[in-house]
Order: structure tokens, then sequence, then C-alpha cells
């Protein structure tokens, strides 16, 4: 969706009130654990603070906001109606309140009720409340009405893509499947390309129409080819002849849902997590088998590190959903960040054996296993993953790269440069590939002219990679050519400061010009940054020590290696 639109929906929304808890102290010590647990989104343990706090302060209207919130944002939005009747029984002006009354009001049917209610003083925001009352209009059976108030939303600046995406919505799911693909279109198919959901939206209304071959062409403009599964699910059952259910919006409480979530993913890369956190769980709320509003849930608790609540909303996919896989490969990722990585292998390895053909999974499940250093495994996962996604295709550069470093790491170095090399091939100014290849030369000390030119290729492309940069001061080291190496060893150090093998790097540069006492400072330096734990670092803290004591020249002839021969002061 285009900016503008974003930017306009943001300024529509945001002219209703959202009140946000004060930060007044109010002495209770419940109140302190709610208000530090909702800074750190832990909402569970914010609405349990808060919810005692408000025991001990029925009347403070402060508590009251911070529990129908955090209700809200775990979607319990039956547990929130009391304390949101409440708040607007008091004519407190909080938006959380009016989208929990709203919600609870469609959710048992009160259409008329919901009609009654003044935008002015009891409406969620324009946008919103625009949409809902057409969509109110529709379950009262009076589709003149509903599509006058479509029509009424889309005259305002920047909301029209939005209000003729549920009107056409509306008339699709009273059977009028024309008026539906006259809308999308229009204007060389602006709504229709609106958003991924009115795009499938569109493709189920043309093959309603029997107009099959349309469909798929449409999809081929809209979507890349394989660049989601859900999408190939629709094109084999058009080529197949197959008439598509119309599944978007089958009764007015579920275009409401809509009504939430399309304004939900529309502000989710401009407004606070949050804050969008609280449209998407409505939308889920209204409409229990919407997946994208669950999908959009995980991911935003995921994004809130809240990894629990993110991984109960991934369950929620059913495995008979076209986007099953998406959800199974999102709670994969959320256990792997929650240090559940066993749990998180146990999903992927169970997808793979249900979608073997599916080369996401594949590439999932590798790069879990590379991060836990399983390199062997991983080389045989990519190697499936790389069998299954067309040859010279531009993505597999990063395949090749980190079956490439499980190659590396397996003492495999043929292998693993066949394997750099063919993702620099398919992408041939990739820093991280040309960073990766040219350092291990360094350290191989083979082909160092090749090495420097991919390396400052890599620094020109990510100047401000401490990794890099220290790449390119060290092959200068390792050609001997000193001085040239000290100020890209330094830049190194400014850009990671606390790295022990950047550290440990410009201690060697420093010894090789001559700066001793300047070199032992780095060493020590770099002593002090590696973690004990981490037994399987470049930052050989021995050696360090050894340095220390006698000096780089000596560590190199006990090494077998010739010493710098450099002049050092004393």
């Amino acid at each position: 969706m285009a900016s503008r639109l974003r930017r306009a929906a943001l300024a529509v929304l945001f002219t209703s009130t959202f009140a946000i808890p004060s930060l007044a102290d109010t002495g209770s010590g419940a109140y302190l654990a709610g208000r530090q647990a909702i800074f750190q989104s832990d909402y569970a343990a914010a609405e349990q603070y808060y919810s005692e706090a408000l025991q001990a302060d029925p009347e403070n209207n402060q508590l009251l906001e911070s529990v129908v919130v955090a209700r809200l944002s775990l979607g319990e939005i039956k547990r929130a109606l009391p304390v949101a009747e409440a708040i607007e029984e008091r004519g407190m002006p909080s938006q959380a309140a009016r989208m929990v009354i709203a919600a609870n009001m469609v959710a048992d049917g009160a259409l008329d009720e919901f009609l009654e209610r003044d935008p002015e003083t009891q409406g969620v925001g324009p946008l919103v409340d625009g949409l809902m009352m057409g969509w109110a209009h529709m379950g009262q059976g009076a589709m003149t009405n509903a599509m006058e108030q479509f029509d009424r939303v889309s005259t305002q600046e920047g909301l029209r893509e939005f209000a003729m995406y549920h009107k056409a919505l509306a008339l699709a799911s009273v059977g009028d499947f024309e008026g539906a693909e006259a809308i999308f279109s229009a204007d060389n198919d602006a709504v229709a390309r609106f958003t991924r959901r009115a795009a499938l939206a569109r493709t189920e209304v043309l093959s309603q129409l029997d107009r099959n071959e349309d469909a798929l062409l449409f999809l081929s403009t809209v979507f890349a080819a394989g660049s989601d599964p859900s999408i190939e699910g629709y094109e084999a059952r058009l080529a197949a002849g197959e008439t598509l259910p119309f599944t978007h919006v089958r009764t007015p409480q579920d275009g409401m849902a809509e009504v939430f979530f399309s304004v939900g993913a529309a502000l989710s890369s401009e407004a606070a997590q949050t804050y969008v956190l609280l449209y998407a769980q409505v939308a889920a709320f209204l409409r229990t088998d919407h997946v994208d509003a669950i999908l959009l849930t995980a991911e935003l608790l995921d994004a809130l590190e809240q990894y629990d609540l993110a991984v109960q909303a991934y369950r929620r996919v059913p495995a008979d959903s076209s986007d099953y896989h998406a959800a199974e490969l999102g709670r994969a990722e959320v256990l792997s960040r929650a240090g559940k990585t066993d749990a998180a292998a146990e999903v992927l390895q169970s997808l793979a054996a249900q979608s073997p053909d599916l080369p996401s999974v594949h590439v999932a499940l590798a790069d879990l296993q590379r991060r836990q250093e399983d390199y062997a495994e991983a080389v045989q996962t990519y190697d499936k993953a790389i069998e299954l996604i067309e040859e010279g295709a531009g993505s597999n550069w990063f395949l090749h790269y980190a079956r490439g470093i499980s190659h590396e790491r397996l003492k495999q170095w043929d292998q693993a440069e066949a394997d750099f090399r063919r993702a620099l091939e398919l992408n041939p100014d990739q820093p991280q590939v040309l960073n990766y290849l040219g350092y291990s030369l360094v350290e191989r000390q083979e082909k160092l002219d090749e090495a420097l030119d991919m390396i400052e290729r890599a620094v020109a492309a990510r100047p401000d990679s401490g990794y890099i940069v220290d790449s390119l001061g060290w092959v200068l080291f390792r050609l001997g050519r000193y001085d040239e190496a000290v100020g890209h060893m330094e830049r190194a150090v400014e850009l990671m400061p606390v790295d022990p093998v950047v550290n440990d790097h410009l201690g060697d540069v420093y010894w090789a010009v001559g700066r001793a006492r300047e070199a032992e400072f780095q060493w020590k330096r770099a002593l002090s940054f590696i973690d004990p734990e981490d037994t399987d670092g470049e930052a050989d803290p021995d050696r360090i020590r050894r340095k220390l004591e006698i000096g780089l020249d000596a560590v190199l002839v006990e090494e077998g290696a010739e010493p710098l021969k450099v002049a050092n002061e004393g």
C-alpha cells in the first residue's frame, strides 16, 4: 500500500482519543508492578497487577484504562467489557474502551444499538466507524444504506481504497460478483492491488464469474512466481478448473473483522506495535478463523518479545489452512528466539516431513541447524533446499553462502570455496560473501591479492561494517602493508569497540609498526572482552597472553612462522 494512504489513514485514526495510562504514582505496589510489566509488553502480568490494584482502588480512572488495554492486548475482549462500560459511564475518553464495546456489540448481534452510538463521543475513529456502519447496515439488510455509507467514506482524502475494498467485499458477500469485479477492475486494478487480501479476494470473485484464466493472469502480475506457497495453491486449483468459493467475507460480522484487520495492517509500518496489536486482536475476536489477523497478532507479539503468547497465536492457525506452513515457520522462529531450539527443530522437522517439497521449510531448518552448530546436518538440509529451488535463481546466493559456511566449519574447504564462488556468480557484489571468502583466503594465506580486491569491494558496499573493515585491515597486515592497515584497524575498533577479535587484530597491527605499548594495551582489552564460556571463538586467550609475555614476533617463531622483523619500542 502506498505510503500516502498509510499517512492519510493515520491522520484520520488518531483524531480519536487513545488514552495512555498516566505515570503518576498511586503508591500501590501492584500498580507499579503493572506499570513495569506494561512497559515490557508483558500483558499477562500487567493485567494481573492492574486488576489487583483496581480492586484496591476501584474509582481510579487510570487503572480502569490500564486494565482494558491489558485485556484487549491479550485478546480477552469479553473480559474487558465490564471495565470498558465503566469507563464509558464515567465519560472518560478511551479509544480502547470504545473498541471493546463496539466489538462486543457486533459479536452479540446488537447492530441496532451499535448504529445508535454517537460517533463523536462513542466512536473508535472516523475510518473505523464509517466502515463499520456500512457493514452494520449490511447486517440489517439495508443494502442501499450500506452502499451509500461506503461511498461517503470514499470521499475522505486518502481513504478511497479502504472504502471501495469494503464495498467490493460487501457486494461479493451477497453474490453480486459483477458489481465487486467492477470495483476491483477500475482505475487499473487499484483496489485489487490495495493489499494481498484484496488481490486474493478479486481472484475468488473472478473464479465465481467463471473467469479462471483471468484470475491466473491477474495472480501472475501481482505475485512473483514461487514467492508464496499459498498463492501456488490458488493457482493449482484455478488451473484444475475449480470454482473457488468466496471466503474473504461471508457475513457482516466478517466484514467488521476485516475493518479492524485492514486498518491494523495499514498501520503496521507506521504506528507503535502495541497500538496495532489492539486492532489485530479485535479482528481475530470478531472472526476466529481470520488467519491473516492471527498471523499479524503473532508477529506483533513476537516483535514485542512476548514469545509464549506469540507461540499460542501461531498454534491457532489450523492445519488445513493454506497459511499453516507460514504459521509453523513463524512458531519455529519464535521458539528459536526464546532459546527453545530443540522445540523449534521438532516443529521444522515435522513440517519438512509434511511438506517435503517446500523449499522455505528446508531453508529454515538448515539455518537453525547451522545456528546450533550442527554443520553436517545443515549441509544435507541445504542440499535439499537447493535442489528444490530453481537453478540460477537470484535468491539461491544465500543458500550457497550458508552451505559454504557450514562446509568451512567442517574444514571442507574445497566445497566451501566452491559454494562461496557460486554465491558470487549469482550475486557478484554481495558484501557478506565477498568478506567471508576474502577473509577466509586471508586466514589461509592464499590468493591474497584476490582476497584484498574482494574485501575492498565489500568495504565499498558496507563502509560502516566493523567486521568488513576489520577484514580489510587484516588482509593488508597479511600482505605486509602494515602502515596502510593501521587506519582501517583503528576504524574497525571504533565501529566494534568491545569485539575481542578486532582489538586483538589492532594489537598485532600496532606491534607490526613498532607501537609495542599500544599493542599490549589492545591485547589486554581483547582479553577483557573474551567470553570465558565461548570456547569456539576466534580470539585465543592463551595466545594473547603469550603475546603479552614475549611479544608477537617470538610467538610467531614458536609457531614455526617467520617473525615480522619490525623494530619495536622497548
